[in-house]
């Protein structure tokens, strides 16, 4: 049963990282796993067995996400774009009572409250300024192309780890996440297809961006795991700030275009169903 509400967990999160202004360390955060999941890659080297078997069922549900459901979550950002967004609202408040659990029995001083709203605007800010995005990057075979994608991937993965920061934000802000999204989808048509010398040259392409993506979770997981060690109560002010501006952030994004009373109920209605999702899965 945990197993498959791991994979359940980890399809959330693949799908929060797919969507420009989700983040996928929020979804963490919201289900009370972010703990686990940065003790998980901080301590691979060390206890690499006990690591994979609790990483698992969360790299299975991500890619699932990713692979299977992301597109379907982007339609439904097109179509019905504040049920969407309140549903992803829903599943971040949803965890809120359990972050707050982190501060019980602690000193709330000055500096926490500022700690918050420092990261608060912050996260504000970096959705105005992903609002204009510049021009898209080519992907090509060419040195220099892969060694940007190895620090795209670098920079990418460490804010899928980040509660509140989305890492498909950033890859738009950088002119990267369309040119990558249609990589993915021309390696599934190529491997569906049987073109190997296609599917050979795109996932070329994409090796040094994935070696990013794993360097960069893993060191950004590091100085996390640090700061919630020598730090624990200023850190969880910070990850408060981000994920309170989250429900902004998203509704920034999503682009609404009419309004009417049903829009608001079926939204009320997807608010409730991700804050119960949210409450579930944050439940061992």
């Amino acid at each position: 049963m945990n197993f498959l509400k791991d994979i359940l967990r980890g399809v959330l999160i693949g799908i929060a990282n797919a969507i420009p202004g989700v983040s996928g360390g929020t979804m963490m955060v919201s289900m009370g796993i972010y703990d686990k999941i940065i003790s998980a890659i901080t301590t691979i080297s060390k206890q690499l067995k006990k690591s994979i078997i609790t990483l698992l069922p969360y790299g299975v549900g991500m890619v699932l996400g990713i692979v299977g459901l992301s597109f379907v979550i982007e339609y439904l950002f097109d179509h019905f774009p504040l049920q969407t967004a309140l549903l992803f609202i829903g599943l971040i408040l949803g965890g809120i009572p359990m972050l707050l659990g982190h501060f019980k029995g602690k000193v709330i001083s000055g500096t926490n409250i500022i700690v918050f709203l420092l990261f608060f605007v912050f996260m504000i800010f970096l959705q105005w300024l992903g609002e204009g995005n510049g021009e898209e990057a080519v992907l090509t075979l060419s040195f220099i192309s892969l060694l940007q994608l190895f620090f795209i991937g670098v920079v990418a993965s460490a804010t899928m780890v980040i509660p509140g920061v989305s890492g498909s934000m950033m890859l738009m802000l950088l002119g990267y996440y369309n040119p990558i999204i249609e990589m993915i989808t021309a390696i599934i048509r190529a491997l569906v297809s049987g073109d190997f010398s296609t599917l050979l040259t795109k996932v070329a392409i994409m090796i040094p961006f994935g070696i990013g993506v794993i360097l960069g979770i893993y060191f950004i997981a590091k100085l996390i795991e640090l700061l919630l060690k020598k730090k624990e109560t200023l850190a969880y002010s910070g990850i408060l700030g981000l994920v309170a501006a989250s429900p902004f952030v998203v509704l920034m994004q999503c682009g609404v275009k009419e309004l009417n009373v049903m829009i608001l109920l079926s939204s009320a209605v997807t608010f409730c169903i991700g804050f119960v999702i949210s409450f579930f899965l944050g439940r061992e």
